[in-house]
């Protein structure tokens, strides 16, 4: 319908413009519209919103769109789940309790799992139960993303230590994806932990890299237990400012346990500790504990040092730990979903309605994405964010052709122009159409 068209549209502005609860619709309609419109409308058109047929399609629209950005070829995609949190407190199916990276720890929550290029543009999306383990949703976005888009050429899939196990490595290896998974050195085997701790980093540019060869465990179809040959490369470089970081903590956890150890200590201060590492202990006969100084030696030789694992054999070290270090774009992200479009916390109770709240918020992202890349483009002296306050305050009048602008600054000219210098979203799917608020 024309009239769901339009309030789908005006949801996905006013997140832009004035991003929060969908009540805010009601304040769009009324300033830029000079329409009343019930919200008991809007809550029975996010009702019927969502629909996976539709999801798809949008999803395509924007893969297409960032394809073209991407001058047809997108080789390397980013993947990251963030948490979601609700303001109530019940849980059902979709909002579980789990671990949040938000703090939120008695709120239910779901996941979202976001693809995306390097550079950030959006490509797809999936959202999972709040209580599902975030290493376990990478193979199945990845079959969905394979799956609908025909993917003739995979990309490298670069991803957080979140996903490092070693089903997902397995999943990776036997289909034919190329991967750059981040790890923590000091988790990693003591073998190779003593390889890097005899390597010797002059500076800030030096770069190490090692070849490992190894039998990886997994879990394979209906649960059996397989096991896989890999062979991996190891990207190791060092950041003297990182150095100093993890020096501070590692002084600041003795301090701690010396504390501890002056007056007494029990296993159960142990549960969780990242200070236990550095203990010895003797239970001959009373449980007594005592700092390990070659265990302390030994953690401080690792100091400063971040560690990216790849079975890309093709590119250069300095181009594995670069595409990594593109992933703050892809944090931006979630930060902009969060913050400037206001994407949580979530109020809706209903799967529907959540759903379609997401699905809004991904196109609203879309949008924010493509926004973004014209102004830059044009290289206009303004902040980003500031932009949208500009757009507030640009006004049109209707026609038979359209909506024409009404005068506006220089600055508010030059918005105008690096948005319509090129009006074609770039999707087979849709029309192009202004986006300015009128009245």
């Amino acid at each position: 319908k024309r009239e769901d068209t339009e309030i789908f549209k005006a949801l996905v502005i006013s997140r832009l413009l004035y991003p929060g609860s969908k009540l805010y619709l009601l304040d769009y309609y009324h300033i830029y519209k000079k329409q009343k419109i019930d919200k008991n409308r809007i809550y029975r058109f996010l009702d019927t919103i969502y629909k996976d047929d539709l999801k798809s399609q949008i999803e395509e629209c924007v893969f297409h769109h960032t394809k073209k950005i991407m001058k047809g070829a997108i080789t390397v995609t980013f993947y990251d789940v963030t948490t979601l949190y609700f303001e109530s407190e019940s849980e059902d199916d979709l909002r579980r309790i789990g671990f949040s990276k938000e703090g939120k720890l008695a709120r239910p929550q779901i996941q979202l799992g976001l693809f995306t290029t390097l550079q950030g543009y959006p490509l797809s999306y999936e959202v999972y139960e709040g209580n599902k383990y975030e290493g376990h949703t990478l193979i199945d976005i990845l079959k969905k993303f394979q799956e609908k888009f025909e993917l003739t050429s995979k990309p490298i899939v670069v991803t957080d230590r979140g996903m490092l196990n070693n089903d997902n490595i397995a999943y990776l290896e036997k289909n034919g994806y190329k991967y750059i998974l981040a790890a923590k050195i000091k988790n990693i085997s003591n073998e190779i932990k003593e390889q890097i701790a005899n390597l010797t980093f002059l500076d800030d540019a030096t770069i190490h890299t090692l070849q490992i060869d190894k039998e990886i465990k997994y879990k394979g179809a209906n649960e059996q237990k397989q096991t896989l040959q890999t062979h991996q490369r190891v990207i190791l470089s060092y950041s003297s400012q990182r150095a100093k970081k993890d020096k501070y903590a590692r002084d600041k956890a003795l301090q701690k346990i010396e504390a501890k150890l002056s007056k007494s200590i029990t296993k159960s201060d142990l549960k969780l500790s990242y200070y236990a590492k550095y203990l010895d202990i003797d239970d001959k006969c009373d449980i007594k504990y005592k700092l390990n100084p070659t265990k302390i030696l030994d953690d401080a030789k690792l100091d400063g040092i971040k560690g990216f694992i790849t079975n890309d054999f093709t590119l250069r070290a300095n181009e594995i730990i670069k595409h990594y270090q593109n992933q703050y774009d892809v944090e931006k992200a979630f930060r902009i979903s969060k913050t400037d479009l206001k994407i949580r916390p979530i109020y809706h109770r209903l799967e529907t309605r959540i759903k379609a709240h997401i699905l809004i918020s991904f196109i609203s992202y879309a949008v924010y994405k493509e926004f973004e890349r014209k102004i830059k483009a044009s290289n206009i002296d303004i902040k980003f964010k500031l932009t949208f306050e500009y757009i507030k305050t640009m006004y049109g009048y209707k026609t038979l052709f359209g909506v024409e602008p009404l005068e506006m600054g220089e600055v508010q000219q030059q918005i105008y122009d690096a948005v319509y210098s090129k009006r074609k979203f770039g999707c087979p799917m849709r029309k192009s159409g202004r986006v300015f608020t009128n009245s």
